[in-house]
């Protein structure tokens, strides 16, 4: 069995351990960071349900989280946009979306590991191949060896460098905060609130405790001086609940504010003995929820992917053709509707925002199931294995016949395409 060292331990990088420690090899986990805290929450979509099914943890992660069986979407004064059936979800997507804190899911994830696999506190400074073995230099002036190497190292990924050179960053345009609220949210109106330029999202996270975001177009690195919460409290003083309620009962400690960047997309995320996978390979913004649950298809499709091709530089080529088909799309999509929300000036956010209710459900609800549902998701088989293992370039806009492209065929909705191109106009 192969020797494999997996630069980073979040999401991308626990779960890729253990899908590959699980069928046998040897797996060593490097993290820079000692203390990773608790987060905010994160959305498990039915897709990803699925994929932590693979990995043997779907149970688990089901029992450690709240449940969202319908997403309503309203306008700030409490108007209904979109108000679905109580288990819209459930009907579309096979399950409910499982919303859990991010630490849970690590401590899920982590769980799964050997004693000893993280090796926390050291940083990866760069990665070279050395004839058959791949050579990490770490911060500790140290150098570990193994047959292959996984970067799960995030958006400044050093192994994404490794294999593309300089990738820049751009901000977004737009900043996010998240917290945890002491208090429960009605499964009516759990979902988003909307406003110009302004968007809140409120998901019950357990009995008791609410995870929300909220996002604003601002200027980059911009930090309110009274504190983030109370900024929050004083904008969103006026919008109907859950949304002055939730932010009463958070912590102003446990506020998180993040500036979203996007970054270049990696060229390659495969070279012989070394892979990038979650938001090392394909950074995505937080719109449809889905940057940690592509991180588990990830996870999964690989050690797959490892099963059939046992030949690691061949498994890693497969693995970046195939999934390259399912990503794109949905990396595509998230930046669509963050534009959209935070459109300048913010009645023409307005307007597009409010515009979405004349979109029919039934199309709605279809278009979702090509993205979060349990079948989006799928293993690769041996045809598989076999198609892609060349690694050759995918064009993902043409081949609507490959099941593993059905988020990208030309079938997005008639609207975000529209909304699109108006979008790019004051973008």
């Amino acid at each position: 069995m192969a020797e494999i060292v997996v630069i980073g331990a979040g999401i991308a990088g626990l779960a890729t351990a253990g899908a590959l420690q699980r069928r046998g090899h040897s797996v060593t986990v490097i993290e820079e960071r000692t203390d990773t805290g608790s987060g905010a929450g994160i959305s498990i979509w039915p897709n990803a349900l699925a994929a932590l099914d693979a990995l043997g943890l779907g149970d688990r992660v089901r029992a450690g989280g709240g449940r969202v069986t319908g997403g309503a979407i309203r306008w700030r004064d409490g108007g209904w946009l979109r108000r679905p059936s109580p288990e819209r979800i459930v009907s579309a997507l096979g399950e409910p979306l499982v919303v859990i804190q991010r630490a849970a899911l690590r401590d899920i994830l982590a769980g799964a590991l050997a004693s000893g696999t993280v090796v926390a506190g050291v940083a990866a400074r760069s990665v070279r191949v050395d004839g058959a073995r791949v050579l990490v230099e770490l911060s500790d002036s140290t150098v570990r060896g193994a047959d292959a190497v996984i970067g799960a190292d995030g958006t400044h990924s050093v192994v994404a460098r490794h294999l593309n050179g300089p990738l820049a960053h751009r901000y977004a345009g737009y900043t996010a905060w998240r917290g945890v609220a002491a208090m429960a949210v009605a499964d009516e109106v759990a979902g988003e609130t909307i406003g110009p330029g302004v968007e809140v999202g409120h998901v019950p996270m357990g009995a008791d405790r609410t995870y929300w975001f909220a996002t604003e177009r601002v200027a980059e690195g911009r930090r309110s001086q009274q504190g983030e919460l109370a900024y929050l409290r004083d904008k969103f003083a006026t919008w109907a609940d859950p949304v002055p309620a939730m932010l009463a009962a958070t912590d102003p400690a446990a506020v998180l504010r993040n500036d979203l960047y996007d970054r270049d997309p990696a060229r390659r995320w495969a070279d012989g003995p070394v892979v990038v996978v979650g938001d090392a390979a394909h950074p995505m913004r937080p719109h449809l929820g889905q940057g940690g649950c592509q991180a588990l298809e990830d996870a999964a499709v690989l050690a797959a992917m490892v099963d059939l091709r046992p030949d690691l530089p061949a498994a890693f080529a497969a693995f970046e053709s195939f999934r390259r088909r399912r990503v794109a799309g949905v990396v595509r999509e998230s930046r669509t509707i963050g534009r959209l929300v935070n459109l300048r000036p913010p009645v023409l956010s307005a307007v597009a925002s409010r515009a979405s209710v004349l979109m029919p459900e039934a199309l709605v609800t279809r278009h979702l199931a090509t993205i979060a549902a349990g079948t989006a998701f799928r293993l690769p088989a041996r045809d598989d294995a076999r198609r892609y293992a060349k690694g050759k370039p995918v064009d993902v806009r043409y081949d609507p016949r490959d099941p593993a492209v059905s988020v990208i065929d030309a079938s997005i909705p008639w609207f975000w395409g529209a909304a699109a191109a108006f979008s790019a106009l004051f973008l």
